[in-house]
Formats: structure tokens, sequence, C-alpha cells
């Protein structure tokens, strides 16, 4: 077996790895509706979705809390491999979807990774079913909040702004998204940057480097905001086509609308200390900023394309990561 130091520190490297792909793959949910309405150029809409996400990291810990010890309990696992096959399995899910251009839940991906491997290695007893049943329930009611935020915002818009010449809507609402995607910028980092650095408490305390009642270092959430700042920037452009462009047709006001009441939902929940998927809820806020304007302006074949990513994500990693660990330990038989 490797000296303990040197898994520890392969362990982190891997979860800051999964942050860059959670980063990679959700960049769209920070950038695509500014991209889609052209009111920033890609390259500085990321620039800037990178900086803010970094800056979001270090705005709460509870989302980290609640990964760290919340959906399986560390101080009843031993092996730092379980750590490892949970990584595993997100990485790669994240990995895939991405590169289909398929906009997942990185939540769903690090739970069902965490899921899978912690009952390979002690069965139920070690996973917390109220962690597991508050997570799933956020992450499910997340998209229809969204969805409901987004439609009497863009119905209160389309009031107020109805006497108001087009040209004229669309500059004011230019300027206004730029403090909308900085807001979802921002909201992003408190949420998505948390769960990796409770992965990485995780793996601190298997290892023996820390308990579960430390706090969380300051290098630990430095690295994670600029691991998940780094996939940003990369950007995942499948993804970001999808959901700016694919889902419906967007306008400044319609992303405005849609980046509001996400970003809203996401800093509440996060203060909460609730991780729920930021894809579930922007592409909620998405459709029902469609849905103002009538059910034809939703693409229900993309919609029903990205529901099919996120039925499969938690079950998906979930089966990975158990794989994962068992082919390890059988591995570490000879």
């Amino acid at each position: 077996m490797p000296d303990i130091s040197l898994l520890v520190v392969l362990v982190l490297a891997l979860a800051l790895f999964f942050d860059f792909t959670n980063g990679w793959n959700d960049s769209a949910n920070a950038i695509a509706t500014v991209v889609a309405t052209r009111v920033l150029k890609p390259l500085h809409a990321v620039l800037l979705a990178a900086v803010l996400n970094l800056a979001g990291a270090f705005a709460f810990t509870g989302v980290a809390k609640t990964i760290f010890k919340g959906i399986a309990d560390p101080s009843r696992m031993s092996d730092l491999y379980v750590v490892a096959a949970i990584l595993i399995g997100a990485i790669a899910w994240n990995t895939l979807m991405t590169l289909l251009g398929l906009p997942i839940s990185a939540s769903h991906a690090l739970i069902g990774g965490i899921v899978g491997a912690a009952y390979a290695y002690g069965g139920a007893g070690v996973l917390v079913a109220k962690g597991i049943y508050m997570t799933l329930l956020a992450m499910l009611v997340s998209p229809a909040i969204g969805i409901a935020a987004a439609y009497v915002l863009m119905r209160l818009l389309n009031a107020a702004f109805a006497r108001v010449p087009h040209s004229r809507v669309r500059k004011t609402f230019g300027w206004l998204q730029l403090l909308s995607v900085s807001f979802m910028s921002f909201s992003h980092g408190t949420n998505d940057a948390q769960k990796t650095m409770g992965i990485m408490m995780m793996a601190l305390t298997i290892g023996g480097l820390a308990h579960t009642g430390s706090d969380i270092p300051a290098w630990v959430k430095v690295s994670a905001g600029l691991a998940i700042a780094i996939g940003t920037a990369v950007g995942g452009w499948k993804v970001v086509k999808t959901m700016g462009l694919r889902l419906s047709k967007l306008e400044p006001i319609h992303g405005f609308a849609a980046e509001t009441a996400a970003a809203t939902i996401l800093t509440t929940v996060s203060k909460l200390g609730i991780p729920v998927s930021s894809t579930h809820t922007i592409t909620g806020s998405i459709i029902g900023v469609g849905l103002s304007r009538g059910l034809s302006s939703v693409r229900w074949g993309v919609a029903g394309k990205i529901v099919y990513a996120w039925v499969l994500t938690l079950p998906g990693t979930a089966v990975l990561s158990f794989v994962v660990y068992e082919a390890i330990r059988w591995l570490r038989q000879f």
C-alpha cells in the first residue's frame, strides 16, 4: 500500500481535478445566457465567471460541511481509496457528459459517487440517510422553483416594459445583464466550489490529518476556488451552446430574468448549507423565461435530453464509484 501521505496528496489532486471538471461543465450555468444574448464575448464571459466563482468559494462553508459529513460519515471509514473511487466515478461522468454537450449536475455526480463508494466499503450503515434525503429533495425542487421564479419575474418585466421601445429595452438589459451574470457566477461559486472543499475534508479526515469537527483550512478554500475557476475559464463550449442557444431563444431581458432568479435561489440555499444543482436551477429558470412567451418558446426535445442526463447522473455515478472501489479492493489483494 502506498505511503499514506502520498495517497492523501493523490486523492486531493483527484478532488481538484473533479473541481476542474465541475467548472468545465458548469461554466454554462454562469455564462450561457450572456453569451447567447451577445452582451459579452465568450472569452470575456468566462473570465468574469472564473473570477467571481473564485470569490463565491469564500462566501459560505455550509455546503462543504454537508458534503464532508452529511452524506456519509467519514468517522466510520478508514480507507482513502473510498474517496478516490468517489472522485474517479464523478470525474468520468462529468467528462463524458461535457464532451457530449449535456449540462449535468456535478452535485448529483459527487453525491452519487459518495453513496456508491461508501456503500461498497461499509454498506448502508456508513451512509447518513437524513442528509441524503434532504439533499435529494432540494435538488428535485430547485428546477421547479427556478421555473416558477423566472416565469413570475419575466411576466413582471414584460408588464413593466410593455410600452418601451424594443431597442431601448435591449440596451437597458444589456447593461443590467452584466450585473445578473456576475451575481450568477458568484452564487455558483458559493455552492459548487464548496462541494470540493467537503470532499477534500473527507480525505483529510480519513487520512488522519483532520477530524469531523475541524474548520476548513484556508488552503483548501483557495485551491478549490482556483480549480473551479480554471475549469470555468476553459469553458465547456458544447454545453454553453446547448444551454444558451438551443434550449430557448433569449434576449438580454430574458437572460437577466433567468440569471437573477437562479442566482437568488442558489445563494439562499448555499447560506442554508444545502448542496443543490446549479445546472438544474438555471435550466429551470431558462425554461420559466421561455414559458412566459408560451409553450412553443421552449425546445422540449432539447429539454428532454437534458432531463435524461439528470435522471441518469446519480445512479450512474453511484454504480461507477461502487465498481471502481470494488476493483481497487480486488487489485489490492495482489
